[in-house]
Order: C-alpha cells, then sequence, then structure tokens
C-alpha cells in the first residue's frame, strides 16, 4: 500500500481448509497485510487446494507461522490484538482499529478457545449476522470484512 502505516496483521489459529487460507493470502497480497499461520495446521503449506487459491500471488504474502499464540504476542510486545468471534459482544464496526494490529481468527470448525475471549472482552469482535438459521460466515469472508473495516477506519482507502 502506498502509505506509511504499518501493515494489519491476520492470524489464523489451527486453520482447517486449504481454500480459506489461500483465498486469505490472496487479500493479505492485495492488502499489504501481514498473514500468521500459528499452531498445528489443518493442511501442508504445500497443499494444492492452498496454492491454487492463493493463485500466483504467493510472492505478494509475508507469511509467517509460530507455533503458538504466545510466541507471536511475545515477538511483538505492546501490540494489540483483535480476537473475532460470534460470541464476542461487541462488532466490528465498534472496534477502533489502529495500523498495525493483529486480527485474529480461529479455526473453521471451532473459533477462538472460549477463555481466551473470556480474558480479552473489550478486545473480542464479531461481524453481525441477522439470521436465526445462519450460525457464521466463512473464515476468508470474515477476514476481508475486518480487514478492509480497518483500513477504512485508518484511512487506507483514500487512495
Amino acid at each position: 500500500m502506498a502509505n506509511n502505516l504499518p501493515p494489519f496483521h491476520i492470524v489464523l489459529i489451527e486453520p482447517e481448509i486449504p481454500p480459506n487460507t489461500g483465498n486469505i493470502a490472496r487479500l493479505c497480497g492485495a492488502t499489504g497485510t501481514i498473514l500468521h499461520l500459528v499452531g498445528k495446521l489443518g493442511f501442508s503449506i504445500d497443499d494444492k487446494h492452498l496454492k491454487r487459491a492463493g493463485l500466483d500471488y504467493w510472492e505478494a504474502v509475508d507469511i509467517r507461522q509460530w507455533s503458538s499464540l504466545v510466541e507471536l504476542q511475545q515477538a511483538f510486545p505492546g501490540a494489540r490484538f483483535w480476537y473475532t468471534s460470534k460470541k464476542a459482544g461487541r462488532t466490528h464496526l465498534q472496534a477502533d482499529f489502529q495500523a498495525g494490529d493483529f486480527l485474529v481468527f480461529g479455526k473453521e470448525s471451532l473459533g477462538l478457545p472460549e477463555d481466551l475471549l473470556q480474558h480479552h472482552p473489550e478486545q473480542s469482535i464479531r461481524i453481525p449476522i441477522h439470521s436465526p438459521v445462519v450460525r457464521s460466515l466463512n473464515l476468508a469472508n470474515a477476514a476481508a470484512i475486518i480487514v478492509y473495516e480497518a483500513l477504512r477506519q485508518t484511512g487506507q482507502l483514500d487512495e
């Protein structure tokens, strides 16, 4: 991106579905966002579905792997982390994003651990869903919604 602000970070905790991660990698490449993969992945980094979803944009993506969220947080002391969950009280529109924030998403089947959300209620956010039938959004769609709201709030879409 053509600005001097630090990039946002998308953090995927134990992602399970290769096309979701590939699509999020493409999102990161398009927005200058750094992608962090944390914990045990549900696929190989060499997975053909992962590569297909990212198309030929992999060289445009800064991907980093971590064994745990604690390890990542220790590497970035003082960083702000936003935890996304359908169980959060605040919406993503109520967050006050700042350039350089970490946007954390849980695995597709379980989301983020309940204790993590309980320890960080002020940093936990959700995307409103107005259907009694639909329980959650696709991970790649949720990541796109959150990162673009963060970019909007920080004036990075005005280019």
